[in-house]
């Protein structure tokens, strides 16, 4: 692992094993990118709260025969419209107008492997969900240092949260899948990290490098 990466994660608790899960570290060209964006940062980072929480709650509806992915999905909805409301609110405090942003090649290059039958969907679905999350939880640590106070607390308390959700997401994949997931999470780590470190043409939360 990079010096650079592991400095700046010193004052930062992470959930262990979460550095492993990720098959790579957030380039650093990804981090100068994201400070050069400030509005677009804040502004995307809001998007991908709603759409988790739209996420846990498909999920909800969609399966409503296994009671703890109810449990889990039910208080993950929960806590991701509660930090979309506080992105939210920052942006307002700081004069910047949430909009409607084009969606990253992130989670459709990730979802496009899902496998089509049930219960491997679901579980591949479930994976799909720690490695969003994880790399979040990540992302969140590495800007952290290089953020102005009352962004650096707020994105410091997400780092717990995020970190737990990825923890969930893992646990019920194991829980609900008849087969050990070793293999199948060794796979999407790999399409997870080829995501992070290719090019992209617009900046996003989840966005690789830039162009």
């Amino acid at each position: 692992m990079p010096e650079i990466f592991e400095a700046t994660l010193n004052d930062v608790e992470l959930p262990p094993g979460l550095l492993a899960f990720l098959a790579c570290a957030t380039p650093d060209a990804w981090i100068e990118w994201a400070l050069d964006n400030p509005e677009l940062l804040l502004i995307d980072h809001a998007q991908c709260e709603k759409k988790a929480a739209s996420t846990a709650m498909s999920l909800l509806y969609r399966y409503v025969d296994h009671p703890l992915l109810l449990t889990k999905m039910s208080q993950l909805a929960r806590e991701e419209l509660l930090h979309f409301e506080q992105v939210v609110k920052l942006m307002e405090a700081r004069g910047i107008e949430y909009r409607h942003l084009s969606a990253s090649r992130y989670a459709e290059g990730l979802r496009r492997h899902v496998r089509p039958q049930e219960p491997e969907r679901l579980v591949d679905i479930l994976i799909i969900g720690a490695f969003i999350e994880a790399r979040s939880c990540e992302r969140f640590a590495r800007l952290i240092p290089h953020l102005d106070p009352e962004l650096a607390r707020f994105y410091r308390s997400l780092v717990k949260s995020e970190g737990r959700h990825y923890e969930d997401y893992l646990m019920l994949a194991r829980y609900l899948s008849s087969d050990a997931i070793d293999k199948r999470v060794g796979f999407f780590a790999e399409c997870e990290a080829q995501l992070i470190v290719t090019p992209d043409t617009a900046f996003r939360f989840h966005s690789g490098v830039p162009a």
